[in-house]
Protein backbone atom coordinates (compact mmCIF):
# COMPACT_ATOMS: atom_id res chain seq x y z
CA UNK A 1 0.00 0.00 0.00
CA UNK A 2 1.49 3.26 -1.18
CA UNK A 3 2.03 5.36 1.82
CA UNK A 4 -0.34 8.34 0.33
CA UNK A 5 -3.25 5.38 0.35
CA UNK A 6 -2.11 5.11 4.49
CA UNK A 7 -2.39 8.87 4.96
CA UNK A 8 -5.79 8.69 3.20
CA UNK A 9 -7.08 6.15 5.54
CA UNK A 10 -6.01 7.72 8.94
CA UNK A 11 -6.77 11.46 7.39
CA UNK A 12 -10.41 10.56 6.73
CA UNK A 13 -10.67 9.27 10.12
CA UNK A 14 -9.48 12.42 11.49
CA UNK A 15 -11.54 14.72 9.20
CA UNK A 16 -14.85 12.95 10.54
CA UNK A 17 -13.91 13.50 13.90
CA UNK A 18 -12.77 16.73 13.85
CA UNK A 19 -16.32 17.93 12.31
CA UNK A 20 -17.97 16.16 14.67
CA UNK A 21 -16.35 18.50 17.38
CA UNK A 22 -16.78 21.37 14.56
CA UNK A 23 -20.90 20.49 14.35
CA UNK A 24 -20.77 20.37 18.61
CA UNK A 25 -18.86 23.64 18.88
CA UNK A 26 -21.40 25.02 16.45
CA UNK A 27 -24.59 23.88 18.61
CA UNK A 28 -22.53 25.69 22.08
CA UNK A 29 -22.14 28.91 20.05
CA UNK A 30 -25.71 28.57 18.67
CA UNK A 31 -24.03 29.28 15.34
CA UNK A 32 -25.14 27.44 11.90
CA UNK A 33 -22.63 25.79 10.24
CA UNK A 34 -23.99 22.65 8.96
CA UNK A 35 -26.42 21.19 6.08
CA UNK A 36 -27.68 18.01 6.47
CA UNK A 37 -27.63 17.49 2.29
CA UNK A 38 -24.60 19.78 1.49
CA UNK A 39 -22.80 17.44 4.60
CA UNK A 40 -23.05 14.69 2.80
CA UNK A 41 -22.55 16.46 -0.82
CA UNK A 42 -19.29 17.14 0.75
CA UNK A 43 -18.07 13.62 2.47
CA UNK A 44 -19.10 12.20 -0.80
CA UNK A 45 -16.83 13.71 -3.15
CA UNK A 46 -14.10 13.80 -0.79
CA UNK A 47 -14.60 9.80 -1.12
CA UNK A 48 -15.10 10.04 -5.08
CA UNK A 49 -11.61 11.96 -5.00
CA UNK A 50 -9.98 9.44 -2.64
CA UNK A 51 -10.89 6.42 -4.66
CA UNK A 52 -9.87 8.20 -7.82
CA UNK A 53 -6.25 9.08 -5.48
CA UNK A 54 -5.64 5.75 -4.56
CA UNK A 55 -7.00 4.03 -7.93
CA UNK A 56 -4.31 6.18 -9.35
CA UNK A 57 -6.86 7.16 -11.81
CA UNK A 58 -4.35 10.19 -13.09
CA UNK A 59 -1.72 10.72 -15.86
CA UNK A 60 1.27 12.33 -14.64
CA UNK A 61 2.88 13.78 -17.88
CA UNK A 62 6.21 14.22 -16.28
CA UNK A 63 7.45 12.83 -12.57
CA UNK A 64 9.12 14.61 -10.17
CA UNK A 65 11.48 11.58 -10.36
CA UNK A 66 12.33 12.13 -13.92
CA UNK A 67 12.89 15.94 -13.33
CA UNK A 68 14.63 15.14 -10.56
CA UNK A 69 17.18 12.66 -12.26
CA UNK A 70 17.66 14.45 -15.48
CA UNK A 71 17.95 18.65 -14.40
CA UNK A 72 19.01 18.03 -10.90
CA UNK A 73 22.63 20.64 -10.98
CA UNK A 74 23.19 20.28 -7.08
CA UNK A 75 23.12 17.52 -4.69
CA UNK A 76 21.99 17.80 -1.09
CA UNK A 77 22.10 15.55 1.71
CA UNK A 78 18.89 15.11 4.00
CA UNK A 79 18.38 17.92 6.30
CA UNK A 80 15.84 19.80 8.23
CA UNK A 81 16.86 23.00 5.99
CA UNK A 82 15.64 20.85 2.82
CA UNK A 83 12.49 19.83 4.13
CA UNK A 84 11.24 23.87 4.56
CA UNK A 85 12.77 24.97 1.35
CA UNK A 86 10.82 21.95 -0.11
CA UNK A 87 7.70 23.16 1.47
CA UNK A 88 7.98 26.70 0.79
CA UNK A 89 8.40 25.70 -2.82
CA UNK A 90 5.50 23.35 -2.65
CA UNK A 91 3.46 25.93 -1.35
CA UNK A 92 4.80 28.63 -4.06
CA UNK A 93 3.69 26.27 -6.52
CA UNK A 94 0.05 25.93 -5.45
CA UNK A 95 -0.55 29.26 -5.13
CA UNK A 96 0.04 29.63 -8.98
CA UNK A 97 -1.60 26.31 -9.89
CA UNK A 98 -4.94 27.68 -7.07
CA UNK A 99 -4.68 31.10 -9.06
CA UNK A 100 -4.81 29.48 -12.43
CA UNK A 101 -7.19 27.35 -11.97
CA UNK A 102 -9.29 29.93 -10.95
CA UNK A 103 -8.47 32.83 -13.77
CA UNK A 104 -8.87 30.70 -16.90
CA UNK A 105 -11.99 29.09 -18.38
CA UNK A 106 -10.17 25.29 -19.27
CA UNK A 107 -8.91 25.18 -15.78
CA UNK A 108 -11.79 26.36 -13.49
CA UNK A 109 -13.67 22.74 -14.12
CA UNK A 110 -10.65 21.84 -12.28
CA UNK A 111 -11.49 23.11 -9.04
CA UNK A 112 -15.32 24.33 -9.46
CA UNK A 113 -16.37 21.57 -7.35
CA UNK A 114 -14.39 22.93 -4.36
CA UNK A 115 -16.32 26.00 -4.35
CA UNK A 116 -19.78 24.51 -5.01
CA UNK A 117 -20.76 24.21 -1.27
CA UNK A 118 -22.81 27.27 -0.42
CA UNK A 119 -22.13 26.44 3.61
CA UNK A 120 -18.55 27.13 4.95
CA UNK A 121 -17.28 24.37 7.06
CA UNK A 122 -14.39 21.53 7.52
CA UNK A 123 -16.70 19.50 5.50
CA UNK A 124 -16.80 21.67 2.44
CA UNK A 125 -12.75 21.00 2.66
CA UNK A 126 -13.62 17.58 1.71
CA UNK A 127 -15.27 18.88 -1.99
CA UNK A 128 -11.77 18.32 -3.59
CA UNK A 129 -12.00 17.10 -7.92
CA UNK A 130 -12.36 13.99 -9.67
CA UNK A 131 -11.64 16.23 -13.11
CA UNK A 132 -8.34 16.43 -13.13
CA UNK A 133 -7.28 13.45 -14.86
CA UNK A 134 -3.76 15.34 -16.24
CA UNK A 135 -1.28 16.36 -14.09
CA UNK A 136 -0.48 19.30 -15.65
CA UNK A 137 1.31 21.75 -13.44
CA UNK A 138 4.58 19.88 -13.63
CA UNK A 139 6.67 22.98 -14.44
CA UNK A 140 6.13 24.47 -11.67
CA UNK A 141 8.54 21.92 -9.31
CA UNK A 142 11.48 22.27 -12.05
CA UNK A 143 13.19 24.70 -9.22
CA UNK A 144 12.68 22.18 -6.65
CA UNK A 145 14.38 19.62 -8.74
CA UNK A 146 17.38 21.75 -10.01
CA UNK A 147 18.68 22.82 -6.69
CA UNK A 148 18.14 18.85 -6.18
CA UNK A 149 15.46 18.44 -3.56
CA UNK A 150 15.64 14.73 -3.09
CA UNK A 151 12.06 13.17 -4.55
CA UNK A 152 11.31 11.24 -1.31
CA UNK A 153 11.41 14.34 0.11
CA UNK A 154 8.84 15.92 -2.30
CA UNK A 155 6.46 12.17 -1.81
CA UNK A 156 6.20 13.12 2.23
CA UNK A 157 5.51 17.05 2.07
CA UNK A 158 2.91 16.62 -0.65
CA UNK A 159 0.13 15.19 1.11
CA UNK A 160 1.19 17.29 4.73
CA UNK A 161 0.96 20.21 2.59
CA UNK A 162 -2.48 19.02 1.10
CA UNK A 163 -4.17 17.95 4.91
CA UNK A 164 -2.54 21.02 6.42
CA UNK A 165 -5.38 23.44 4.35
CA UNK A 166 -7.70 21.51 5.76
CA UNK A 167 -8.58 23.45 9.57
CA UNK A 168 -9.14 26.73 8.08
CA UNK A 169 -12.61 25.81 6.32
CA UNK A 170 -14.07 26.92 9.58
CA UNK A 171 -16.52 29.88 10.49
CA UNK A 172 -15.91 29.11 13.99
CA UNK A 173 -12.14 30.90 14.24
CA UNK A 174 -12.27 34.34 14.05
CA UNK A 175 -9.43 36.93 14.09
CA UNK A 176 -5.98 35.22 14.71
CA UNK A 177 -4.07 38.32 15.72
CA UNK A 178 0.03 38.17 14.56
CA UNK A 179 -1.06 34.73 12.67
CA UNK A 180 -2.79 36.67 10.07
CA UNK A 181 0.03 38.09 8.53
CA UNK A 182 1.80 34.93 8.18
CA UNK A 183 -0.03 31.86 7.15
CA UNK A 184 -3.43 31.36 5.89
CA UNK A 185 -6.41 31.90 8.42
CA UNK A 186 -9.71 30.58 8.25
CA UNK A 187 -10.79 34.43 8.17
CA UNK A 188 -8.78 34.93 4.87
CA UNK A 189 -10.01 31.45 3.46
CA UNK A 190 -13.50 32.60 4.13
CA UNK A 191 -12.65 35.52 1.81
CA UNK A 192 -11.40 33.24 -0.70
CA UNK A 193 -14.87 30.92 -0.80
CA UNK A 194 -17.16 34.18 -0.79
CA UNK A 195 -18.65 35.59 -3.79
CA UNK A 196 -19.26 38.55 -2.97
CA UNK A 197 -17.65 41.38 -5.40
CA UNK A 198 -14.97 42.56 -3.10
CA UNK A 199 -13.64 38.96 -2.11
CA UNK A 200 -13.92 37.16 -5.30
CA UNK A 201 -10.31 36.03 -6.66
CA UNK A 202 -8.56 36.86 -3.81
CA UNK A 203 -6.37 34.85 -1.40
CA UNK A 204 -5.22 32.03 -2.76
CA UNK A 205 -2.18 31.11 -0.58
CA UNK A 206 -2.32 27.66 0.44
CA UNK A 207 -0.58 27.71 4.07
CA UNK A 208 1.72 30.97 3.50
CA UNK A 209 -0.47 34.33 3.07
CA UNK A 210 2.35 36.53 2.56
CA UNK A 211 1.75 34.89 -1.20
CA UNK A 212 -0.67 37.17 -1.86
CA UNK A 213 1.04 40.21 -0.13
CA UNK A 214 3.36 39.71 -2.59
CA UNK A 215 1.51 39.52 -5.59
CA UNK A 216 -1.28 41.83 -4.65
CA UNK A 217 -4.31 39.23 -4.51
CA UNK A 218 -4.89 40.00 -0.65
CA UNK A 219 -8.23 40.75 0.92
CA UNK A 220 -8.70 41.30 4.56
CA UNK A 221 -12.19 40.15 5.80
CA UNK A 222 -14.44 42.86 6.64
CA UNK A 223 -16.97 43.81 9.19
CA UNK A 224 -19.66 45.38 7.34
CA UNK A 225 -18.97 42.85 4.37
CA UNK A 226 -20.19 38.94 5.63
CA UNK A 227 -18.91 36.48 3.06
CA UNK A 228 -21.29 34.81 0.77
CA UNK A 229 -20.39 31.28 0.06
CA UNK A 230 -20.50 29.33 -3.55
CA UNK A 231 -20.22 29.75 -7.11
CA UNK A 232 -21.63 33.19 -8.63
CA UNK A 233 -23.28 30.33 -11.58
CA UNK A 234 -24.59 28.34 -8.20
CA UNK A 235 -25.17 24.52 -9.02
CA UNK A 236 -28.07 24.30 -7.33
CA UNK A 237 -27.54 20.55 -6.94
CA UNK A 238 -26.74 17.81 -3.94
CA UNK A 239 -24.39 15.45 -7.28
CA UNK A 240 -20.62 15.81 -6.36
CA UNK A 241 -20.11 13.94 -9.84
CA UNK A 242 -22.40 16.08 -12.24
CA UNK A 243 -20.52 19.34 -10.12
CA UNK A 244 -16.97 17.97 -10.86
CA UNK A 245 -17.85 18.24 -14.90
CA UNK A 246 -20.79 21.26 -15.31
CA UNK A 247 -18.32 23.94 -16.28
CA UNK A 248 -16.60 21.84 -19.02
CA UNK A 249 -20.13 20.78 -20.18
CA UNK A 250 -21.17 24.34 -20.26
CA UNK A 251 -18.00 25.40 -21.86
CA UNK A 252 -18.30 22.11 -25.03
CA UNK A 253 -22.06 24.00 -25.67
CA UNK A 254 -20.69 27.43 -25.49
CA UNK A 255 -18.08 26.41 -27.96
CA UNK A 256 -20.54 24.35 -30.56
CA UNK A 257 -22.88 27.38 -30.52
CA UNK A 258 -20.30 29.94 -31.17
CA UNK A 259 -21.16 31.16 -34.71
CA UNK A 260 -17.56 32.64 -34.96
CA UNK A 261 -14.56 29.39 -35.45
CA UNK A 262 -12.41 31.96 -33.33
CA UNK A 263 -14.79 32.30 -30.07
CA UNK A 264 -15.12 28.44 -30.40
CA UNK A 265 -11.52 28.25 -29.54
CA UNK A 266 -10.96 31.35 -27.66
CA UNK A 267 -13.45 30.48 -24.98
CA UNK A 268 -11.28 28.11 -23.67
CA UNK A 269 -8.66 30.31 -22.91
CA UNK A 270 -9.89 33.56 -22.09
CA UNK A 271 -11.16 34.44 -18.09
CA UNK A 272 -13.30 32.01 -16.41
CA UNK A 273 -16.78 32.88 -17.11
CA UNK A 274 -16.43 34.89 -20.36
CA UNK A 275 -18.46 33.40 -23.45
CA UNK A 276 -18.90 35.13 -26.78
CA UNK A 277 -21.60 37.20 -27.46
CA UNK A 278 -23.51 35.85 -29.03
CA UNK A 279 -24.45 33.14 -27.12
CA UNK A 280 -24.78 35.25 -23.94
CA UNK A 281 -26.90 36.73 -25.87
CA UNK A 282 -29.20 33.87 -27.11
CA UNK A 283 -28.34 31.36 -24.05
CA UNK A 284 -28.27 33.86 -21.20
CA UNK A 285 -27.20 32.12 -17.50
CA UNK A 286 -28.37 32.14 -14.10
CA UNK A 287 -25.75 34.26 -12.74
CA UNK A 288 -25.59 35.84 -8.54
CA UNK A 289 -25.47 39.54 -8.94
CA UNK A 290 -26.45 40.46 -5.46
CA UNK A 291 -24.95 37.65 -3.30
CA UNK A 292 -26.68 39.11 0.02
CA UNK A 293 -30.10 38.24 -1.97
CA UNK A 294 -29.40 35.06 -2.46
CA UNK A 295 -31.51 32.43 -1.89
CA UNK A 296 -29.48 28.74 -1.20
CA UNK A 297 -30.45 25.53 -2.78
CA UNK A 298 -32.69 23.26 -0.82
CA UNK A 299 -34.11 20.77 -1.54
CA UNK A 300 -37.55 19.46 0.65
CA UNK A 301 -36.98 15.65 2.21
CA UNK A 302 -38.89 13.77 4.10
CA UNK A 303 -37.14 11.94 7.29
CA UNK A 304 -36.80 8.84 5.81
CA UNK A 305 -35.13 10.00 2.81
CA UNK A 306 -33.00 11.97 4.91
CA UNK A 307 -31.96 8.72 7.18
CA UNK A 308 -31.95 6.88 4.01
CA UNK A 309 -29.19 9.01 2.98
CA UNK A 310 -27.81 9.33 6.16
CA UNK A 311 -27.09 5.72 5.48
CA UNK A 312 -25.99 5.78 2.66
CA UNK A 313 -22.84 7.89 3.20
CA UNK A 314 -22.16 5.81 6.43
CA UNK A 315 -22.17 2.70 3.92
CA UNK A 316 -19.64 4.44 1.52
CA UNK A 317 -17.37 5.35 3.90
CA UNK A 318 -16.80 2.03 4.54
CA UNK A 319 -16.98 0.99 0.91
CA UNK A 320 -13.62 3.50 1.08
CA UNK A 321 -11.88 2.01 3.96
CA UNK A 322 -13.10 -1.54 2.34
CA UNK A 323 -11.19 -0.64 -0.92
CA UNK A 324 -8.10 0.55 0.43
CA UNK A 325 -8.15 -3.13 2.20
CA UNK A 326 -8.43 -4.48 -0.84
CA UNK A 327 -6.12 -2.65 -2.00
CA UNK A 328 -3.36 -3.83 0.19
CA UNK A 329 -4.60 -7.20 0.02
CA UNK A 330 -3.93 -8.13 -3.73
CA UNK A 331 -0.81 -6.35 -3.59
CA UNK A 332 0.19 -8.99 -0.66
CA UNK A 333 3.07 -11.89 -1.42
CA UNK A 334 0.13 -14.14 -1.83
CA UNK A 335 -1.13 -13.06 -5.25
CA UNK A 336 0.71 -13.80 -8.51
CA UNK A 337 1.15 -11.14 -11.63
CA UNK A 338 -2.14 -12.89 -13.13
CA UNK A 339 -3.62 -12.38 -9.96
CA UNK A 340 -2.64 -8.90 -9.26
CA UNK A 341 -3.96 -7.91 -12.89
CA UNK A 342 -7.52 -9.30 -12.24
CA UNK A 343 -7.73 -8.17 -8.38
CA UNK A 344 -7.02 -4.50 -10.05
CA UNK A 345 -9.19 -5.03 -12.67
CA UNK A 346 -11.81 -5.83 -9.67
CA UNK A 347 -11.06 -2.79 -7.78
CA UNK A 348 -11.90 -0.26 -11.23
CA UNK A 349 -14.91 -1.87 -11.43
CA UNK A 350 -15.06 -1.57 -7.49
CA UNK A 351 -14.41 2.71 -8.52
CA UNK A 352 -16.57 2.62 -11.23
CA UNK A 353 -19.52 1.13 -8.77
CA UNK A 354 -18.39 3.29 -6.02
CA UNK A 355 -18.72 6.85 -7.83
CA UNK A 356 -22.41 5.88 -9.83
CA UNK A 357 -23.68 4.93 -6.04
CA UNK A 358 -22.69 8.63 -4.95
CA UNK A 359 -24.30 10.07 -8.43
CA UNK A 360 -27.35 7.93 -7.73
CA UNK A 361 -27.99 8.52 -4.16
CA UNK A 362 -26.99 12.87 -4.31
CA UNK A 363 -29.22 13.02 -7.52
CA UNK A 364 -32.14 11.28 -5.05
CA UNK A 365 -31.66 14.03 -3.01
CA UNK A 366 -31.90 16.84 -5.75
CA UNK A 367 -35.50 14.71 -6.55
CA UNK A 368 -33.97 14.80 -9.95
CA UNK A 369 -35.63 11.97 -12.83
CA UNK A 370 -32.13 10.48 -13.62
CA UNK A 371 -31.50 8.84 -10.08
CA UNK A 372 -33.59 6.01 -11.67
CA UNK A 373 -31.25 5.37 -14.17
CA UNK A 374 -27.92 6.22 -12.50
CA UNK A 375 -29.33 3.63 -9.63
CA UNK A 376 -29.97 0.80 -12.15
CA UNK A 377 -26.40 1.16 -13.95
CA UNK A 378 -25.35 0.84 -10.24
CA UNK A 379 -26.70 -2.14 -9.51
CA UNK A 380 -26.22 -3.96 -13.04
CA UNK A 381 -22.53 -3.16 -11.92
CA UNK A 382 -23.12 -4.30 -8.59
CA UNK A 383 -24.66 -7.52 -10.08
CA UNK A 384 -21.33 -8.25 -11.86
CA UNK A 385 -18.71 -7.53 -9.14
CA UNK A 386 -20.62 -9.64 -6.60
CA UNK A 387 -21.09 -12.46 -8.83
CA UNK A 388 -17.93 -12.47 -10.94
CA UNK A 389 -15.75 -11.10 -8.38
CA UNK A 390 -16.31 -12.88 -5.77
CA UNK A 391 -13.07 -11.71 -4.13
CA UNK A 392 -14.60 -8.20 -3.43
CA UNK A 393 -16.72 -9.96 -0.27
CA UNK A 394 -13.71 -10.67 1.72
CA UNK A 395 -14.27 -8.00 4.23
CA UNK A 396 -10.98 -8.95 6.57
CA UNK A 397 -8.89 -11.51 6.23
CA UNK A 398 -10.63 -14.32 5.44
CA UNK A 399 -13.83 -13.09 6.43
CA UNK A 400 -16.25 -12.78 3.87
CA UNK A 401 -19.10 -10.85 3.64
CA UNK A 402 -22.67 -13.03 2.26
CA UNK A 403 -23.15 -12.51 -0.86
CA UNK A 404 -26.52 -12.66 -0.17
CA UNK A 405 -26.31 -9.19 2.10
CA UNK A 406 -24.92 -7.25 -0.90
CA UNK A 407 -27.40 -8.59 -2.87
CA UNK A 408 -30.24 -7.36 -0.80
CA UNK A 409 -29.03 -3.94 -0.27
CA UNK A 410 -28.67 -3.57 -3.75
CA UNK A 411 -32.65 -4.76 -3.93
CA UNK A 412 -33.43 -2.45 -0.89
CA UNK A 413 -31.30 0.66 -2.45
CA UNK A 414 -33.05 0.02 -6.26
CA UNK A 415 -36.95 -0.14 -4.88
CA UNK A 416 -36.60 2.58 -2.50
CA UNK A 417 -35.39 4.32 -5.75
CA UNK A 418 -38.00 3.74 -7.65
CA UNK A 419 -40.36 4.81 -4.94
CA UNK A 420 -39.20 8.61 -4.57
CA UNK A 421 -39.21 8.36 -8.21
CA UNK A 422 -42.82 7.80 -8.53
CA UNK A 423 -43.32 10.01 -5.91
CA UNK A 424 -41.29 13.08 -7.13
CA UNK A 425 -42.43 13.18 -10.28
CA UNK A 426 -46.10 12.84 -8.64
CA UNK A 427 -45.77 15.35 -7.14
CA UNK A 428 -44.55 17.79 -10.28
CA UNK A 429 -47.32 16.77 -12.01
CA UNK A 430 -49.66 18.18 -9.20
CA UNK A 431 -47.60 21.33 -8.90
CA UNK A 432 -48.16 21.90 -12.56
CA UNK A 433 -51.50 21.23 -12.62
CA UNK A 434 -51.72 24.08 -9.71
Amino acid sequence: MSDYTVAVKYAMIFFMITMLIEWVASKVMKEKVYNLSDTISSISSGMTNNIKSILNLSVVIISYQWMFENFAIFQVSSSWWIYILAFLGIDFANYWTHRWNHEYNILWNRHIIHHSSEEYNLACALRQTISSVFQIYFFLYIPLAIIGIPPKVITILLPLHLFAQFWYHTKLIKNMGFLEKIIVTPSHHRVHHAINKIYVDKNYASIFIFWDFIFGTFQKELENETPVYGILKPARTWNPIYINFMHLIQLFKDAIRAKKWKDKFKIWFMHTGWRPKDVEKLYPLDIITNPHEYIKYETKKDSFLSIWSCFQLLIHLGMQFHLIYLLNFIEGDDFNVKMILSGYQMLILYGIFFTFSIGSFTSLMDQSRFSLIVESIKNSIGFIIVFYFQETLNIFQGIYLPKSVVVLYLIISQIITIYYYFKFENQKKVSLAL
